[in-house]
This record gives C-alpha cells, structure tokens and sequence, in this order.
C-alpha cells in the first residue's frame, strides 16, 4: 500500500468555506491608501495592477484562512516503515526439559532420520514466533508485535528469558537449549507453570497466554531439592494449584503433550501415570479456558501451533501504531507568509490612492 495523505481531525475540513467568505469580505475592507487632492491623473488606471489591487490581497487573506483550517484539520503522511510499539500479546513458552525430551522418535520431516523431542519443540516454536514455511508447505505469521518469554524445567523451574520483543536474542537462547538428567531429573509442571505466570504478571500485553510443552507427568516434590530455598518459586504448587492461579489472573494456558502413549508392554502403573500426566494437562488447559493437544510428530506439533495461532490471532498492524509525518507546521507556515505578503502589498504595490 502507497503513502496516502490522511487527516489526523479531518471535521475542520467542513470550515473550508469560510476561506471563500475571508476573501470576499478582504476585497470589501478598507485598504491602505495614499491621500491625493486630485485623483483625476489616475482614472486610467484600470489595467492588471489595479486589479491586482483590488483582489490579490483578498486571495491572499482567503488562501491563508484555508491553509490555516488545513493545519487545524492535521495533514500527514504515514512511515511505512517504522511502526510505534504497540502492546500485543504477552506470552511465555514453558518447554520440558528433562531427560525423556532427549528421546529421538519425533518425524519432523518426512525424508529426514527422526530428531528429539526438545529438537521438534524448539523448531516448532520457532517458526511459530518468527513466522515462515513449515515442512508441509503451511506459513505462519511472525509475531513480531507479541512479548514473548522463556521458562524451562526439569526438576526444578528456570526462566531462561524474560518476555522480551528482541525475539533475536529469544532465538539463541532457544537454539542452546539442551536435556537435563541426573539430580535435574523429574518433570516439575506445576512449579514451571508458577514461575511463568510470575513472568506473565510482570509483562504489559493485551491478553496474557502461556504455552506448556511436555512429555511427563508432575512427579517432583521440591521440599528436599537442592535448589528449594529458590526465589520466587511456590516450593507447593501442584498443576491445578498453579492453573487455579492462572485462571484467577486471566491467564489463558494452552498445553501439549508430546509423550505419546504408553509403550505396549509397559506395567500397569506405569500406564496410569501417563494417563493421569495427559489428565492433567487438560485439565489445566480447561481450568483457564486453553486448550489441550496431544503432538507425537512434527505435523501434529505444528498443526497445535497452527491452532493456538489461530485462537491467539496477531493483529494486523494499522495505522494507529504508524509514526507518522506530520504536515501541519507547513500548513501553518504557509498561512503566515502569505499574511505578511498581503500586508506588505497592501502597503506597497498594492496601496490604494484615493
């Protein structure tokens, strides 16, 4: 789209008209003249400069009188490319990063060998934040207008970014993310949804969103962890509690399961404990009006992506948000300099002799 000349108070345009009634009433006041006994040497005086006499100062008071209701009215030109920032989405992604996300089982491409679990949700999140073309040929649109951050966990929770705009910056911390195992084994989502929302309370967006990413069940009790006395982590919060909290704040909580079912031969308890880890996944999706996803490839993690996109719509940049080029000052020095001209003609070329 072109640069389009817009008004910022366009109704002062209805006063237009009033600079056909300056002129016509400049052209009827009582002009600056000469005083002369006998004016009779100057009957012939009626060509072009006597006209000029007579109407150029009315033109010029009416053209000045519109270039002032111009200025009033705000001419200006939109920069198309700088925009103001503008408040978007608040949003931080709460990814797994335990030992089982080092699992390779995830076909994010159809010709490649598969990559792991953290490798897909890293991909996935990426081409969610920055926009682009997804293996199955599908776009996304960048968000670049969105506050997003970063909160990893194993064990225990870590904000890895605060919500930030410098997605660049994002990008290289997420490139660097890596599986945790020995004492940082376990899958603490309750403390890492805590921690996010803790993130999301301290950032300014429209609407709050939070994007939990894991393939386990809450299975980690803080109290005798060596890390429990850590700031500004609720050492008791388990899924629903962190989610009731969430939803008291207005926070909205999309999750999505990438831990796929239990193996076939897999003992009974441990079936149950996927079942229940998938179990409380939606119901901390439902709890704070989100939705649950269930990803074990990467057409499925990115069909979750595409949705929470869709539900988490970017808003169309518009003008409001555009710096702007303002024409008014011109308008305004316009109108002065023709005063002065009509004033100094007035007194000069233009005088009258009566």
């Amino acid at each position: 789209m072109g640069e389009i000349l817009s008004f910022k108070t366009p109704e002062f345009l209805w006063l237009s008209p009033l600079a056909l009634l300056v002129a016509w009433l400049s052209s009827r006041w009582r002009r600056p003249a000469v005083r002369f006994s006998d004016v009779s040497g100057f009957t012939a005086a009626t060509g072009r400069r006597a006209w000029l006499a007579v109407w150029g100062s009315a033109i010029l008071r009416g053209l000045a009188c519109f270039a002032l209701i111009l200025a009033c009215a705000g001419p200006r030109k939109p920069d198309l490319k700088t925009r103001l920032p503008a408040e978007g989405i608040a949003m931080v992604m709460a990814v797994d990063v335990s030992g089982s996300m080092s699992t390779q089982d995830v076909i994010w491409n159809p010709t490649s060998p598969p990559i792991s679990r953290l490798e897909a949700a890293k991909n996935a999140f990426k081409l969610f934040v920055a926009g682009g073309e997804a293996p199955d040929g599908t776009t996304f649109e960048p968000r670049g207008g969105d506050s997003i951050g970063l909160v990893t966990f194993a064990a225990v929770p870590e904000t890895a970014c605060p919500p930030t705009l410098n997605h660049s910056v994002l990008f290289k911390i997420v490139d660097k993310l890596e599986s945790k195992g020995g004492v940082d084994a376990g899958t603490n989502v309750g403390e890492a949804i805590g921690l996010a929302v803790i993130r999301l309370d301290k950032a300014k967006g429209q609407r709050k969103v939070l994007i939990l990413l894991s393939d386990g069940e809450h299975n980690v009790d803080l109290q005798d962890h060596k890390d429990a006395k850590k700031p500004g982590i609720d050492r008791t919060a388990k899924p629903r509690e962190a989610a009731q909290l969430a939803a008291n704040m207005q926070m909205r909580i999309y999750t999505i399961d990438t831990g796929g079912d239990a193996p076939l031969d897999a003992e009974p308890k441990v079936v149950a404990q996927r079942e229940a880890g998938r179990a409380s996944l939606k119901a901390v999706a439902e709890m704070t009006g989100g939705k649950s996803f269930s990803a074990t490839s990467g057409a499925e993690l990115l069909a979750a992506y595409r949705e929470i996109s869709t539900l988490e719509k970017v808003e169309h940049t518009s003008y409001q948000y555009r710096r702007y080029f303002e024409f008014y000052p011109w308008c305004a020095g316009v109108a002065l300099v023709l005063l002065l001209m009509a004033h100094a003609l007035d007194r000069t070329l233009w005088r009258v002799v009566t």
